[in-house]
């Protein structure tokens, strides 16, 4: 595993690492106690338990305790497969769309992976944490894969999320969305900006895409649960 300075307090090192747990299992406790547990709440508390079990991953794995049979590795990696799809479920729920057949194929994909990540002794074959953030190896072949479906069901997210904000007219409802899209947005453009800049952290995409969730936690409470429940 490659080394760093625990001097030194980098953008995403394990101290910001914890702390950013920390923030989005509060979010997800004050979610349970300030919200009536509609779909709306459920989804988000999945979301933000996902995103604070991916940053204790990280930090165990940058703390040495990744465990020689990579078991923190695999939970991150479980823990940010359910992501896109719950999050899309979030979306069709907020504008009421009842057309599973847009959710129920990235709920089939998610299980796949996960049940890749989770039984497959080689899905995922090292990491590394370099301080700023942390790569995790997936077997050759299935980094493009995975890779597609993540950024794909992001960015499908992104698109009807845009569909539907045109075309809804409810107040609360354009809140709702406008806060899910400012979230997917901070979550997804500063990671693609870094690759593009420096193509060599590709490898540390989702460590850095969930460096930068944090933001995305705080337009989901700040911003899509009250106007959710205002709707109510």
């Amino acid at each position: 595993m490659a080394r760093y300075d625990k001097n030194t307090l980098y953008c995403f090192s394990p101290p910001v690492m914890i702390a950013t747990f920390v923030i989005e299992i509060c979010f997800a406790i004050h979610t349970v106690w300030r919200y009536k547990m509609s779909r709306v709440s459920r989804l988000s508390v999945v979301l933000l338990v996902a995103l604070a079990t991916f940053q204790l991953a990280e930090f165990m794995v940058c703390r040495g305790l990744g465990g020689s049979d990579l078991l923190w590795s695999r939970i991150g990696y479980v823990a940010i497969t359910v992501l896109p799809p719950v999050g899309l479920h979030l979306l069709a729920t907020i504008v009421k769309d009842k057309r599973r057949w847009l959710i129920w194929p990235g709920y089939i994909a998610a299980a796949a992976f996960i049940a890749f990540f989770s039984l497959i002794g080689r899905s995922i074959d090292g990491h590394a944490c370099l301080g700023n953030y942390v790569i995790f190896q997936v077997a050759p072949g299935f980094g493009w894969l995975y890779g597609a479906y993540y950024y794909g069901m992001l960015l499908a997210t992104l698109v009807l999320g845009w569909y539907h904000f045109r075309r809804l007219r409810i107040k609360k409802v354009r809140r709702a969305l406008s806060g899910l899209l400012i979230g997917y947005t901070i979550f997804i453009i500063p990671a693609t900006t870094v690759n593009l800049v420096d193509p060599a952290t590709i490898a540390g995409i989702p460590s850095i895409m969930c460096g930068f969730a944090v933001l995305l936690a705080i337009t989901l409470v700040g911003m899509v649960l009250p106007a959710a429940a205002e709707r109510k």
